[in-house]
């Protein structure tokens, strides 16, 4: 059938070129409406639910809100992982869902599942959903900078104007707001005042409340026009809350500044911005909604952004802090120039090779449009063009030309061969022929590599989500050009490949090459045996350097923007955070390679963030490397930075921004290697936790190893006595009102100041509530009425004991049991033998107690997923390839030569990577992979040329019976005849390679572990084709056809 192809493409040749051309502007159409991205979406599909639960601690939380929605939410269908999250006041659930669920199916799921809820929850708490977002959805970060305006001002600039209208660009999910104050109308009560009017903090609470409301008095009509009723109770600033009335006595009202101060000043709060050291600012965060192109939607947040730029007061300015569009354009400009150095490479290794310009055309012309088929593919598909999705196309550029090298050089070799005299008819007949003798081998050896790609579908989750954009593109720029090469590549051809051909003899590069190998080759057939020998002793000397490669998931993606993640303990106050981070920030701001430094301790508002105030996050934009001091490199500054970041108390923790959003998200570890802790018990989890952290710290390569201190916050626990309540009269309800108020500030109503809202607040005088005694003494919970309706004042001391004791700060569930994080970086070492020595050392001294156990998670939990899930493919694939093998040669023998030599070419790739000082990783095992494709693509052109010169001699021979000298010399013909094809194949994939190998840019560490096996590989599989694989055939075909060894 491929044949009957070739022959048809040929003789329609203006039908092929059409098509082509046809081809060629869709894939340029195709080119310019695929969107580009850094990466692939690489997050999980998430739906969260966030609940507030103001002024209450923790363990309440947890016991009240989280623990109910975890556990209810456990059934949601294809839930795979149920995170709950308690802090002071806020409850978060993070329900992580399988491949490939909608996340808008999952999100209904999710809120059936809560309506269902809603009657075993606290009746004050609401639970809802948080925005459509992927983990990896925070996009652009701004800084909100004023000249003149305080942070309370900037804030309401933010909640006010500039979240509103950014909202509204295309693709945005939420708006988050961090930093700054939040206004808020603070009503402080006197106690002595409350006492002397016989006045309860309950009386002014509902005074408050009653007096903020609009109401309708439907419409009345006036002179034939009608009027809208409208009662105006709307409280509209501090005159107007001065003045409401609590209550009368003996005709005299008592009124709210009576027994109050009223100010207008900051809400308490739980997060901070900070900008170079500089102070605090107030900050944006565009989170962009799942699924959505990040530059598209970056794209259209600046353009709101320069629309409301004129409505900002003077000396306001808005400083992006974090752009990933930045990312984007550079990982897509190395690829693109990648692309185009390998373009010319290929180009000229076949000129130089043939030494006929016309012929490498035929080259020239096929690789664009293979590539432009491939972008139709993926526009079809529906995907990105990023790192991954290109990188396909670039490591398949060396191989896309190897049919198109062979069938050029076979024409060659057809031409060579007619008399000087030829007509166009017969110079047609020859490249048709030339054509059809190696065009279907090609065709299947071009789906061998095709099918060595399966394994690269076969991963999931974090990994498959990575690589499946490159198998996609790398499958889809091999079939393109499979199907090129019976299609357009004979009609180019016949268009390109005319002239004088210069004679395969007097061709210097072939001179060349006969002069090395002819000697060698005779060699090799001389000592066929010890030839087979010596390559089985070097594919077992590999395995010295295979043993000492390490093993990690995945080489760090250089994002060009640090991400610095420090913890520090439970328990610290706000201010000293603030403190903290603005010393951090000055510190990273002096280094000459910063440009600039955005922090935020504590969290944002918006339910993708549930960070406590004790976590930091500091987004670090570097300046071009070619403005970085002489001798520094990113790990280089990333330890100069860590050894000036030491705090006593505070543990740091380095990556990267997108993988540290995603790798939260998906095992709630941040760093590589993590341990979580499980047990039902929070004080035994935490020890087990810090006895690991101070093993942990033992081994050689742990740059830093901390525990979270799950039981490290700190409480003022007040107890009522029961009877003593019951003797005064006091009500539960009361007094549990009046601490929430009192000392918590309970927010009861919100002003309307023109779109701004602001909340109103009642509590006790700092000076009053600081200290225990005071307390005690000063806070007034209000007796039951007597006949005439009278309460009394009593302290709070008099009816409960207040205690100092120490709690949870934070509780983490999974799954609904309880858990701990230990964090631990790794530098220096390779994270598989680092966590194999830590798990013996963890299991060799840290006794568990019972119920409580251990699940090493991070980079390892997805190194080792990846692994058990390629021994399973790669065996399968290997079968599929040797059925193809099979189908092509009709012949058991050929297929075990090509299958049983498979393993000498991964020698070399084991070889260049240790020099090179890579580990093992999915991206190398994916250069692998395709190694082994393309080996197999050059042991298959070897055995077409051995099999095509063993059949002329046995024709030439006549029925005779052959003997070795025969055999001998038919593999002398047709492996030094056919040396320049097969040297062409494999330079054309090394110096496609080579770019990848050598570029820089962002994208290009994950790149370069995937080119490393193919480049040293390709340099042992030269040596298996020219030399081991005719030893091999030799020892085969003499058993099987020769009747004498002379």
């Amino acid at each position: 059938m491929l044949t009957a192809l070739i022959d048809w493409s040929a003789r329609h040749r203006a039908v092929i070129l059409l098509s082509a051309f046809f081809i060629s502007m869709a894939g340029v159409w195709a080119l310019f409406k695929t969107p580009i991205d850094a990466l692939p979406d690489l997050s999980d599909v998430q739906v969260v639910v966030v609940t507030d639960y103001a002024g209450q601690a923790p363990q309440v939380v947890e016991n009240q809100v989280t623990y109910p929605l975890t556990t209810a939410l456990l059934s949601v269908p294809k839930s795979r992982v149920v995170r709950g999250f308690s802090y002071f006041g806020v409850s978060f659930v993070y329900v992580i869902f399988e491949e490939n669920t909608d996340i808008y199916w999952a999100r209904s799921r999710v809120l059936e599942s809560l309506k269902t809820l809603s009657d075993g929850l606290p009746s004050s708490v609401s639970p809802k959903l948080g925005p459509d977002a992927s983990g990896a959805g925070w996009v652009y970060q701004y800084a909100v900078v004023g000249l003149h305006q305080s942070l309370a001002e900037l804030r309401s600039l933010q909640d006010w104007l500039l979240r509103p209208q950014l909202t509204r660009a295309q693709g945005i999910a939420e708006i988050a707001s961090v930093g700054g104050f939040v206004q808020q109308y603070q009503v402080v009560a006197d106690p002595v005042k409350l006492r002397a009017y016989n006045l309860s903090l309950t009386s002014i609470t509902n005074a408050i409340r009653n007096s903020n409301t609009d109401v309708g008095g439907r419409a009345i009509e006036l002179s034939e026009t009608e009027y809208m009723v409208r009662g105006r109770g709307y409280l509209r600033g501090v005159e107007d809350l001065e003045n409401i009335v609590i209550k009368t006595n003996a005709g005299t009202a008592v009124v709210l500044r009576d027994v109050a101060q009223i100010t207008l000043g900051p809400d308490e709060r739980r997060g901070i911005a900070e900008l170079n050291g500089e102070g605090e600012v107030v900050s944006g965060i565009a989170v962009a909604r799942h699924g959505q192109n990040a530059l598209t939607v970056i794209d259209n947040v600046k353009q709101k952004l320069a629309e409301v730029q004129t409505a900002l007061p003077s000396g306001v300015s808005i400083q992006a802090v974090y752009d990933r569009s930045d990312l984007i354009h550079r990982a897509i400009s190395t690829l693109r120039s990648t692309l185009i150095e390998e373009a010319l490479i290929v180009a000229a290794v076949c000129a130089v090779f043939l030494l006929h310009v016309r012929s490498a055309l035929v080259v020239i012309v096929m690789l664009p449009v293979s590539v432009l088929m491939s972008f139709i593919g993926m526009h079809l598909l529906g995907m990105n063009s990023n790192i991954m999705s290109l990188g396909g196309v670039a490591i398949a550029v060396g191989t896309m030309v190897d049919a198109a090298i062979v069938m050029i050089e076979n024409a060659h070799k057809h031409l060579e061969g007619l008399p000087e005299q030829h007509d166009a008819k017969d110079r047609f007949k020859a490249i048709v022929r030339a054509c059809k003798e190696v065009g279907p081998a090609l065709f299947v050896s071009l789906l061998i590599i095709v099918v060595s790609f399966l394994p690269v579908f076969a991963l999931e989750d974090q990994e498959g989500r990575l690589f499946s954009p490159l198998a996609w593109t790398k499958t889809l720029a091999m079939a393109s050009s499979a199907l090129l090469s019976v299609t357009l590549v004979p009609v180019l051809m016949l268009a390109f490949i005319r002239g004088r051909i210069r004679p395969e003899g007097a061709n210097p590069t072939q001179k060349f090459l006969v002069r090395i190998y002819q000697p060698m080759i005779a060699r090799v057939l001389q000592h066929r045996g010890r030839t087979v020998g010596l390559a089985i002793l070097v594919t077992l000397a590999s395995i010295w350097p295979a043993s000492h490669i390490g093993s990690e998931f995945m080489p760090t993606l250089n994002e060009g923007t640090l991400f610095y993640m420090p913890t520090g303990q439970p328990a610290m106050s706000v201010t000293t955070a603030a403190e903290l981070l603005q010393v951090q920030n000055k510190i990273i701001k002096s280094f000459p390679e910063v440009a600039s430094v955005f922090g935020k301790s504590g969290r944002a508002q918006t339910a993708t963030d549930p960070a406590p105030i004790e976590m930091f996050e500091t987004v670090i934009n570097l300046k071009p490397e070619s403005e970085w001091r002489s001798g520094v490199s990113l790990d280089s500054l990333v330890a100069e930075l860590d050894k000036a970041l030491q705090f006593p108390g505070v543990a740091n923790s380095w990556t990267m921004p997108i993988k540290a959003r995603i790798d939260m998200l998906s095992t709630g570890i941040r760093s590589p290697v993590g341990i979580k802790v499980f047990g039902k018990d929070l004080d035994q989890i935490e020890e087990v936790a810090k006895a690991i952290e101070l093993d942990l710290k033992k081994i050689p390569g742990t740059s830093s190893a901390y525990a979270e201190r799950v039981t490290g916050g700190w409480y003022l626990d007040i107890e009522p006595d029961r009877l003593k309540m019951a003797r005064y009269g006091v009500l539960m309800s009361d007094l549990k009102d009046v601490i929430a108020s009192a000392l918590g500030g309970e927010v009861l109503t919100s002003l309307i100041d023109g779109r701004q809202r602001i909340g109103v607040a009642v509590r006790y005088p700092r000076d009053m509530r600081d200290d225990p005694q005071k307390i005690m003494a000063n806070v007034l919970v209000p007796t039951a009425a007597d006949n005439a309706g009278n309460t009394t004042m009593v302290p709070i001391g008099e009816m409960a004991t207040i205690h100092i004791k120490k709690g949870a700060s934070s509780i983490r569930t999974e799954n609904s049991m309880l858990v701990a994080y230990v964090y631990v970086d790794v530098q220096g070492r390779d994270i598989g033998s680092y966590v194999a020595e830590a798990q013996k050392a963890v299991a060799a001294h840290v006794q568990m107690p019972e119920g409580v156990f251990l699940a090493w998670s991070g980079q390892y939990e997805y190194m080792e997923r990846a692994n058990e899930r390629l021994r399973v493919v790669i065996p399968v694939t290997l079968l599929i390839i040797g059925m193809l093998l099979y189908l092509n040669f009709r012949n058991w023998r050929q297929t075990l030569i090509v299958l049983l030599s498979l393993p000498f070419a991964l020698v070399g790739g084991f070889w260049f990577m240790w020099a090179m000082g890579y580990h093992m990783s999915v991206a190398a095992a994916i250069g692998f992979i395709a190694l082994a494709g393309v080996a197999a693509e050059t042991g298959i052109v070897m055995l077409i040329y051995l099999d095509q010169a063993w059949q002329s001699k046995l024709t030439a021979l006549g029925g005779q019976a052959p003997r070795m000298a025969d055999l001998a010399s038919a593999i002398v013909d047709g492996a030094v005849g056919r040396v320049r094809p097969k040297m062409m194949t494999v330079v054309a994939v090394i110096a496609g390679l080579m770019p990848i190998l050598w570029s820089s840019g962002a994208g290009s560490d994950v790149m370069r572990r995937i080119a490393a096996p193919m480049v040293g590989g390709m340099l042992s599989s030269a040596i298996l084709t020219l030399l081991v694989i005719p030893a091999v055939y030799a020892l085969v075909m003499s058993r099987r056809d020769c009747t004498s060894e002379k």
